[in-house]
């Protein structure tokens, strides 16, 4: 196995909605929010669902690496409901290898409602559900062991049993690859996350907010220097200015594609961290990792949903 992905098996419900929705609702755009059940089922009572596909960031990776013809596994705690069930056949119609064996749980399968406004950003309400309560119990070190690489999700990060199973799977791989997912997740657990990154990850993927925030910094040359002096694979999204990849103080730069019919920006980190993995693992360059990274992105935010 090429890759083994871990993290939130969640559902991923599409609506479109306008600005008023977020203000009156008290949402901030662009970003992910965590809610209970009760929130959840009152948000969505009002709208109307576009779509509804089985999603999770690290999930949506590794689809796109499938689909890219890589041999590729997940780990994701879903419950034995009507939901999990979606979720597992998602995964396998897509040829992904779902490694975890569903059982009645306390609570529901993982569900995100997304919101997506008329400028095409997306703000995900997300219920954790069953994701959330991963444990190192979840993880087998033999499978993590014989990936090329373990890829996270900074999302799964949390303290207790979900800690647990990340240093869990850190410890048993070979490479390991993380995204820091999101501004939310990277404020929530700023010095975890610094000390992951700096000690514990090889390859680290990053929005230009995520790694500013990371560094408590509003220069962008700050972060090119903060990567250069890790000697790890830092990789930068930026938008319409293209992405970067910072690999053991060397910089490669890759311009953003033009006159794109964007529709949806769902999905289009986790298609950007899928076409860099399938560079590094099919021994690309840093250059032809960050195009295929950005082939892919690109292709993602012209559709609805995060499935290419």
């Amino acid at each position: 196995m090429k890759i083994l992905g871990i993290g939130n098996a969640i559902v991923d419900v599409l609506c479109k909605v306008d600005e008023a929705f977020l203000n009156i609702n008290s949402l901030t755009k662009s970003t992910m929010k965590l809610i209970d059940e009760v929130e959840f089922k009152n948000l969505l009572s009002g709208l109307s669902i576009e779509d509804t596909i089985s999603g999770g960031s690290v999930a949506n990776s590794i689809v796109g690496l499938s689909q890219l013809g890589n041999k590729v596994g997940f780990i994701g705690k879903i419950n034995d409901d009507n939901l999990g069930q979606k979720y597992e056949d998602g995964l396998k119609k897509e040829n992904v290898n779902f490694l975890y064996s569903k059982k009645i749980e306390p609570m529901p399968t993982g569900t995100c409602l997304i919101l997506i406004t008329p400028d095409s950003e997306r703000t995900m309400c997300t219920f954790l559900g069953t994701a959330g309560k991963i444990s190192d119990q979840d993880v087998d070190a033999g499978l993590t062991n014989k990936a090329e690489i373990t890829f996270l999700e900074g999302y799964l990060w949390d303290e207790g049993e979900p800690k647990k199973a990340f240093d869990k799977a850190i410890k048993n791989s070979n490479k390991v690859a993380m995204s820091l997912s999101d501004l939310f997740c990277v404020e929530r657990h700023k010095p975890h996350f610094l000390e992951l990154v700096k000690n514990k990850l090889d390859i680290i993927f990053a929005n230009e907010q995520e790694i500013l925030s990371l560094i408590d910094s509003k220069s962008f040359d700050d972060a090119i220097e903060f990567s250069k002096n890790l000697n790890k694979s830092i990789v930068i999204t930026r938008g319409e200015k293209g992405a970067i990849a910072i690999n053991n103080g060397e910089v490669v730069e890759c311009l953003a594609k033009k006159d794109l019919n964007i529709a949806d920006l769902t999905g289009a980190g986790d298609l950007f961290a899928a076409g860099y993995l399938h560079g590094v693992i099919n021994n690309l360059s840093p250059l032809a990792s960050l195009k295929k990274g950005t082939e892919l992105s690109s292709k993602i935010i012209q559709k609805i949903g995060a499935r290419i």
